[in-house]
């Protein structure tokens, strides 16, 4: 009998979601506990499994030869060279729709919390200080607008709606929104938005498409919001256009380089910052493991599939 595909598990995912891995005709290898040890178990691997903490490089892909499966657990892939794992014919997936509706609401938590200028009153209150008085602005008769306008974006905008606002859009690959969201250039949006939603997937050629040049055409007094990617945003301009009063605040939950290193940028005032969670929810965990598994169990080959399950092992 041929011996059963090895799945190597560098990111720990849902305990139910290995659990169903472990109960499929393939050994397994739970190597998430030990990163640096990563590299000498993929030797004999078939699959590898990974979240956002392995960068699936092609010096790591170079010491798997057997490798042909790269599953993330997670929506985008810029943590993968998919270009690296394409020469060398492994296949990439990944599971997009794991994490919309909780990054959505979180987008719409910071939203909420900016605008209400709510967090200061939050750490106020913590350090014993009743601080009353004009706080912050309502949300409702504002225009948002969105950079990227895939899954996340429109389900943000759907649950805005009711909260009386306009939702306009920038991007390029949407030709007609099918909602109530407006299509814009991405200078007319900058200018006619009172907070900015960013939800682009990252490419090489947008890096910083937020940078002191698109701040300038901002409103006066306008908010960001980062739940994409951090590399999206020039957080140096960022932090100039805050200390400026061109902006009056931005919410961030990526970074250019994460764990940030940027302290003025997590110490200044009028940022929010937490620490790329908005994936992080229960829900979405189990959503993202049972459909990242689904894929491995789908793409193991033809006698794997044939074969009675086994232990796993690991």
């Amino acid at each position: 009998m041929a011996e059963l595909p090895l799945v190597v598990v560098a990111d720990p995912i849902d305990a139910e979601a290995l659990a169903a891995l472990r109960n499929g005709p393939c050994r397994v290898l739970d190597a998430s506990a030990t990163p640096a040890e990563l590299p000498a178990r993929l030797h004999d691997a078939w699959g590898l499994i990974v979240r956002s903490r392995t960068k699936v490089t092609a010096a790591l892909l170079a010491g798997a030869p057997q490798l042909r499966l790269v599953a993330r657990a997670g929506v985008g892939l810029d943590n993968v060279d998919v270009g690296a794992a394409s020469g060398r014919g492994i296949r990439v997936v990944n599971v997009p729709q794991a994490a919309t509706t909780s990054v959505a609401e979180l987008t719409v938590a910071l939203c909420l919390l900016l605008v209400r200028d709510l967090f200061p009153s939050l750490t106020g209150m913590r350090a014993g200080r009743w601080e009353k008085g004009v706080h912050g602005h309502e949300l409702a008769g504002r225009t948002v607008g969105f950079v990227g306008y895939g899954r996340i974006a429109r389900e943000v905008a759907r649950r805005l709606e009711p909260f009386g606002v306009r939702t306009v859009a920038f991007d390029p690959f949407v030709a007609s929104t099918g909602d109530r969201t407006e299509l814009r250039s991405l200078e007319r949006l900058l200018a006619d938005s009172d907070l900015v939603s960013v939800h682009a997937s990252l490419t090489p050629e947008n890096r910083h498409l937020l940078d002191a040049a698109a701040f300038a055409r901002m409103r006066h007094g306008a908010y960001l919001v980062n739940v994409a990617r951090g590399p999206l945003v020039d957080e140096a301009a960022l932090l100039e256009a805050i200390r400026s009063g061109q902006l009056a605040g931005a919410a961030l939950d990526v970074f250019e380089v994460e764990p940030p290193t940027r302290r003025e940028l997590l110490e200044e005032p009028r940022v929010l910052a937490t620490p790329h969670l908005g994936a992080s929810t229960e829900e979405a965990q189990r959503r993202a493991g049972a459909g990242v598994v689904a894929e491995v169990l789908a793409a193991l080959p033809p006698l794997a599939r044939a074969e009675p399950p086994a232990a796993g092992a690991g």
